[in-house]
């Protein structure tokens, strides 16, 4: 099946229309943003600063064309006003508290951000007049785990052990409140408002400095010749590369726009027999790399996470006609291969990277 992510599709899309974009300094923000500038959108991004030097926003941000609003979605007046502003066709909502540990520490800070945030975004819905496709940015974390090995399908029950994701489980809730209560497809002639969610799989990706995330790990210790600290080894996850979900994302806004019937969830995530251990993760890093070895951290006092956790993406396949497009070793392999670049190639690597992604 030929995907429909591509730059004919896309470039139809996005060329010329306004897309405003949460979270836009952030790992996928800034791979989102340098997508949509090669399709030719017009940006405006809405976030906080960077949380390092090294982030991959600081390095395509001069290169990519965009306004950039530095402030907290939290901030309900400010947001309203510069959506308002901006009038956009279209919004991804990608800003949030996205760290499972993160969310131990700051509970109450992570219900506030990614569920009052969400709904502060949505109420801001209702002073555009025109057209607006939103895509909410979720997580696979959003079902209650069974932690058998099985894949989660959209209609599955939401739940969520830790607060990171039961606040997503509760942003998929307000969506739907909102949908139902505000934007209904009822009444779509008179508000024009298309609001869908996507739950995507483990991202890995260049770019990724995040605290307490795998590959900003590894390449950290592969860099220091230390041995990478494993927390849960047998741990199975659906890892995919960043712009996997961010091409269903783009997929996803253009085709809802002018199909309300398809506004729904979608999981986005790799095949159903392509989950990898975060030991075969590790390996195939280390391979890609060359080097490196790697040791079990485990400890039995650590706070919860799931053991396994594997998403069924059939619905995103039959609705948006999505696929993935590269398997989990070419995920890691495209990954390490960005890490391994000098800092003066990284923004042309970038682009060549979506290119080579969309040509497939």
């Amino acid at each position: 099946m030929e995907s429909l992510v591509n730059r004919h599709t896309l470039e139809n899309f996005y060329k010329g229309k306004r897309v405003f974009v949460t979270g836009h300094t952030g790992f996928k923000g800034a791979w989102l943003i340098t997508w949509l500038h090669m399709l030719g959108a017009e940006i405006k991004g809405y976030a906080l600063l960077p949380e390092t030097e090294e982030s991959i926003y600081n390095i395509i941000s001069p290169n990519v064309h965009h306004e950039s609003i530095i402030a907290d979605i939290r901030n309900k007046e400010k947001l309203k006003k510069e959506i308002a502003r901006f009038n956009p066709d279209f919004i991804f909502h990608l800003a949030a508290q996205a760290l499972v540990r993160r969310s131990y520490i700051l509970p109450s800070e992570t219900f506030e951000v990614n569920v009052i945030g969400t709904a502060n975004l949505l109420e801001s819905l209702m002073y555009i007049k025109h057209k607006c496709t939103t895509i909410i940015i979720t997580t696979d974390k959003v079902y209650e785990n069974k932690e058998k090995p099985i894949a989660y399908k959209e209609t599955d029950r939401l739940g969520g052990h830790d607060p990171y994701s039961a606040s997503k489980a509760c942003t998929e809730l307000v969506a739907q409140s909102f949908s139902k209560s505000f934007f209904s497809a009822g009444t779509y002639k008179e508000h024009q408002k298309i609001i869908a969610t996507a739950r995507a799989g483990n991202v890995i990706g260049g770019g990724d400095w995040s605290t307490d995330r795998i590959v900003p790990d590894i390449v950290k210790h592969l860099r220091a010749n230390d041995k990478i600290p494993v927390r849960n080894p047998n741990s199975v996850r659906p890892w995919q590369h960043v712009l996997e979900p961010l091409g269903g994302y783009l997929l996803a806004g253009g085709l809802l726009k002018d199909h309300s019937k398809l506004s729904r969830s979608y999981n986005f995530g790799p095949g159903v027999k392509d989950h990898l251990t975060v030991k075969q993760l590790v390996n195939i890093a280390i391979n890609c790399w060359g080097k490196g070895e790697w040791q079990n951290t485990s400890d039995k006092a650590q706070p919860h996470e799931a053991g396994i956790l594997k998403l069924d993406v059939t619905l995103a396949l039959k609705n948006l006609k999505w696929r993935p497009k590269l398997n989990s070793k070419l995920a890691v392999k495209w990954t390490i291969d960005w890490y391994k670049q000098e800092k003066n190639n990284l923004y042309e690597f970038t682009l060549q990277q979506i290119k080579n992604y969309q040509a497939i």
